[in-house]
């Protein structure tokens, strides 16, 4: 029996907006839209399914639970998929027991998304209750609830699982454009994300979303939506390797019931970042893990992959490519020892490969990377 794994299929549309007209000034947030991302929720429990054990995540609403699950390698070019492409590798993940999504408005590709959707449910090959669809982009809270309507018109979908806030800091909602500048510099609004969740919380109590949640939040941010919250978020999507590996955060969330989900799990190999003379090399080059790798007779994805699912971490990293989507899913049948933990928890040196002082957004009062 396969078990259902979650997937992270990332398409990389390059955008072209005011002053970002090519790959060396266009920041890695703008970059990396995605079709659909693995959301792996974490329980306390070990399920046994087939011959695997599968190390289970499950939200605070108590709403589904799913295996860890996800998968990524591939150096992609910037490039946005086209619709065939999409509903081929949407076939592919589906077909190797993917079911968890992440997709958003962000990504300008939802309603490519939907349509997939549509097709696989219409087949009768799964039930909605056997996907998992998640995201949310606008702060200012009258523009939240139109904002996932839209959303979800265009996923065809009637409701959706986790509703996530992209970062503490909001902009200006100007037409809906998604990063809105005035001479080279984002357009900083003065929206509380407190306010944001307020409204995030209505669309639980409409039953439109199952559960909601945050990215990007720093330690003082989710102490201070956790103080006035009254529907507790559900998880903080942020970025987790072993060069960042976040201890602090990662112990507060768990103590907090929070689910921990990292993005650029592998370290952002097809980040241009990644080959700046100052950056450590790609993860997926080093030596350490690597050694790892080869003990192990494994990749050195998988390896990446099961270090972040033995902390308790859900992950999602990306490909477009079959094999890797499916080889990434064989991290059930090996165990890292105590002491490669260690090993790979000591290359942390706090760099974070998404570039996010950038455009102003360095001085907006609730940017969560003041201190770094």
């Amino acid at each position: 029996m396969v078990p259902q794994r979650c997937l992270y299929c990332c398409l990389h549309p390059l955008r072209s907006q005011g002053a970002m007209k090519s790959p060396a000034t266009t920041p890695s947030i703008m970059r990396w839209g995605c079709f659909c991302q693995a959301q792996l929720h974490f329980a306390q429990a070990l399920a046994v399914r087939g011959n695997h054990v599968v190390k289970e995540l499950s939200l605070t609403s108590g709403e589904e639970k799913a295996p860890a699950w996800l998968e990524e390698t591939d150096k992609e070019k910037y490039k946005k998929c086209p619709p065939d492409a999409v509903q081929k590798v949407l076939q592919v993940a589906l077909d190797a027991g993917y079911r968890h999504f992440d997709c958003a408005y962000f990504y300008q590709n939802e309603a490519t998304i939907g349509a997939a959707f549509q097709k696989t449910l219409g087949e009768g090959r799964l039930k909605r209750d056997e996907l998992y669809v998640l995201w949310n982009s606008f702060h200012a809270p009258q523009d939240v609830k139109p904002a996932f309507l839209k959303s979800l018109t265009m996923l065809k979908l009637d409701y959706l699982d986790l509703y996530l806030m992209h970062s503490p800091m909001g902009f200006l909602n100007i037409n809906e454009e998604l990063m809105p500048q005035k001479d080279g510099l984002l357009l900083h609004s003065d929206v509380d994300y407190v306010d944001t969740w307020r409204a995030m919380e209505k669309l639980v109590d409409e039953g439109l979303v199952k559960s909601v949640g945050v990215s990007n939040f720093n330690i003082s941010q989710l102490e201070r939506l956790l103080s006035m919250c009254r529907i507790k978020p559900a998880a903080n999507q942020v970025e987790l390797h072993p060069y960042l590996t976040q201890p602090e955060l990662v112990e507060f969330c768990k103590s907090q019931g929070i689910v921990l989900i990292a993005y650029s799990p592998l370290g952002g190999p097809a980040l241009p970042c990644t080959r700046e003379k100052n950056s450590p090399m790609p993860l997926l080059e080093n030596p350490t893990v690597n050694e790892i790798a080869q003990k192990h007779g494994k990749t050195s994805a998988q390896v990446l992959i099961r270090f972040h699912l033995q902390r308790g971490i859900a992950t999602i990293p990306k490909s477009v490519t079959p094999s890797h989507i499916v080889e990434n899913a064989e991290v059930y049948d090996f165990q890292l020892k105590h002491k490669e933990i260690q090993m790979l928890e000591g290359l942390n040196c706090n760099t974070r490969f998404i570039k996010w002082k950038l455009l102003g957004m360095e001085t907006h009062k609730h940017f969560p990377f003041s201190d770094e």
